[in-house]
């Protein structure tokens, strides 16, 4: 208990709306891992932010007429709105575009050049003849030559997810923004001398230990690195992003891929400074004890398994008299595969998603937080279905465990005029009963702590239909007609039970919790209150979100609901979903692509 757990999450480019293959690959995760370990108690910081610098946003930004700041200003305020009302509770959600990401990510390249982890190189780049630049590589598109597929970007293939080290290995290279023909040309860069850090310890700490790791993760990871890694760019010919420290290179500025992931230091050094305690945040990244878990999506595993890992073995001595050490490597990359959607490939360009944002204009943030997670794509791809929605929701959230909550705190109402019963002395049932709710602490947190959110769900499920036959077994509504101490035994142990059984589901179904918390006449909250800040940084203003958890603290048990207290009206935790559900949300978006 009380570990200092770091939760790195995914950063999101700031030029698109946020879909549910993002929601449920990295940001939704993060807050139930989050959550649960607030709830144990332990010292938690949850951090991310927009990602400003990446070239999809200046793409983006060109396609819309807009200068980059307007777009990434419109979908930063977008991702907050969109986080809030989900009930992803970052400590903070700042961007890149920062006085103090600035500042960090410029030390981090100069100690890894002070350590001699970094080398000049003059390599041939893609340049526009017709735009009088050179291109960053998310504007060059070709055919790649791995799998011939023929709008690979510059830096990645999508389709197969090979890695270039530059534009310049694609087949028919072309600009993405007018497709006009491409020519080579000389330019100089720092490179970080990945081989030289894969040797220096990179390598045997990918082989020491992590059985816990994800196969799909570790296996890529070790295979990568044992393959033989090459030296990889750090700065790009661009004028939009963090410039690189270091004169004579006024025109170049730190390459996205390297600096975007410094974000999680950077991140929480910002956190620290905000509270007032600006070296809070070594307790996370100094702390040999603490834990750092990053959750992303599978394309993403390189870049934190591999390279980012690199980077910080590479800046030893970094905010520390100590260069021997660097600042703490990941303990754990729990990278979730893709999810599909009625059987297709999520896609921005034809519409074919859910928008989390404009869902939630319809549907409460609960149940598609429950549907997500109980089809999350932890070891394999996995399809979003709006019938497959639905059909959970009514048999499950409503069915199950919306129905046992429902029922006995009515029953309650009815019998008892809505105070808990005294029950007298338990029988053997009735103490089997709670005495498997409170094993389940022990199991089920063992399920959130390896991120095997879906287990959560069906072990949760299996507990609350235990409690749904234990009513069935014990029939307080025909007791009720003969003897009220059976009947009063019968939903004292119900209410216990799902007592109980409110904390186990509050990572995934926070709001309904809280909702249950006060419906059991509890006072305060499971979770503090999330809240915007607006604050000034050096000469830039920054909304962040913020997460208060002061008040989740040590709460991971089965509290009792004590004998005599008068319980509040009850009302539903869900709704019912119409069938016609399914078919209105699938019109919204149009003809299914082929």
């Amino acid at each position: 208990m009380n570990e200092y757990i770091l939760v790195c999450v995914a950063w999101p480019y700031a030029n698109a709306d946020i879909h549910q293959g993002n929601v449920t690959g990295s940001y939704l995760p993060a807050d139930i891992y989050a959550r649960f370990h607030r709830l144990r108690g332990n010292h938690v910081l949850m951090v991310s932010g927009s990602d400003s610098h990446g070239t999809p946003v200046t793409v983006k930004a060109e396609e819309m007429g807009k200068s980059v700041p307007e777009v990434f200003d419109y979908y930063h305020g977008r991702f907050l709105s969109l986080f809030q009302k989900m009930g992803l509770a970052y400590d903070l959600f700042t961007h890149t575009d920062t006085e103090n990401h600035f500042q960090v990510s410029q030390d981090m390249f100069l100690s890894l050049l002070d350590n001699e982890y970094l080398y000049r190189k003059v390599t041939k780049q893609m340049y526009s003849p017709s735009s009088n630049k050179f291109l960053p590589d998310r504007y060059v598109e070709g055919t790649c030559p791995n799998c011939g597929y023929q709008r690979a970007r510059g830096d990645q293939c999508d389709n197969c997810n090979t890695l270039f080290e530059s534009a310049a290995e694609l087949i028919n290279p072309r600009s993405k923004t007018d497709d006009s023909a491409l020519e080579l040309r000389d330019t100089e860069h720092f490179f970080i001398d990945l081989p030289a850090i894969a040797e220096d310890g990179l390598q045997a700490w990918l082989h020491d230990g992590k059985g816990y790791w994800r196969p799909q993760v570790i296996n890529f990871a070790r295979n990568f690195v044992d393959q033989g890694l090459i030296g990889r760019a750090v700065t790009r010919d661009m004028d939009w992003g963090i410039p690189v420290p270091v004169d004579g290179y006024g025109d170049k500025v730190l390459y996205v891929w390297f600096e975007a992931v410094i974000g999680y230091l950077s991140a929480a050094i910002e956190w620290a400074k905000n509270n007032g305690t600006p070296d809070a945040w070594r307790q996370w990244w100094q702390n040999p004890d603490a834990r750092t878990v990053y959750f992303i999506g599978k394309d993403n595993i390189p870049f934190h398994s591999v390279f980012w890992p690199a980077q910080l073995m590479g800046s030893k001595g970094l905010y520390s008299d100590d260069r021997s050490q660097p600042l703490n490597l990941p303990y754990d990359v729990p990278a979730n595969e893709f999810m599909n959607m009625e059987g297709r490939k999520i896609s921005g360009s034809m519409n074919w998603g859910v928008w989390m944002l404009d869902a939630l204009e319809r549907h409460d943030p609960d149940p598609l937080r429950y549907y997500l997670t109980a089809v999350m794509p932890e070891t394999r791809d996995s399809d979003w279905s709006w019938q497959g929605y639905v059909e959970r929701n009514n048999s499950e959230l409503v069915g199950n465990w919306g129905n046992l909550v429902n029922r006995v705190l009515n029953m309650t109402k009815r019998y008892f005029k809505g105070e808990v019963p005294n029950p007298g002395e338990l029988t053997a049932k009735d103490q089997a009963l709670l005495d498997t709710i409170d094993a389940a602490f022990d199991s089920v947190a063992q399920l959130y702590d390896a991120c095997k959110f879906r287990a959560v769900v069906q072990e949760n499920l299996r507990l609350s239909s235990l409690v749904n036959q234990y009513l069935e077994e014990t029939s307080p509504w025909t007791t009720a007609k003969t003897d009220m101490q059976a009947t009063a035994r019968s939903l004292y142990t119900a209410l216990q039970a799902i007592n109980g059984l409110k904390v186990l589901w509050a990572p995934i179904l926070p709001h309904t919790s809280q909702q249950l918390h006060e419906l059991l006449g509890e006072a305060g909250t499971l979770f503090g209150q999330q809240k915007v800040e607006t604050y000034q940084e050096s000469t830039r203003s920054h909304v962040g979100l913020t997460y208060d958890g002061t008040s989740a603290v040590g709460i991971w048990l089965r509290g009792e609901v004590p004998v005599g207290r008068q319980l509040p009206k009850p009302k539903p935790l869900f709704k019912k979903l119409e069938p016609s559900v399914a078919d209105e949300e699938l019109a919204r978006l149009g003809p299914k692509p082929e």
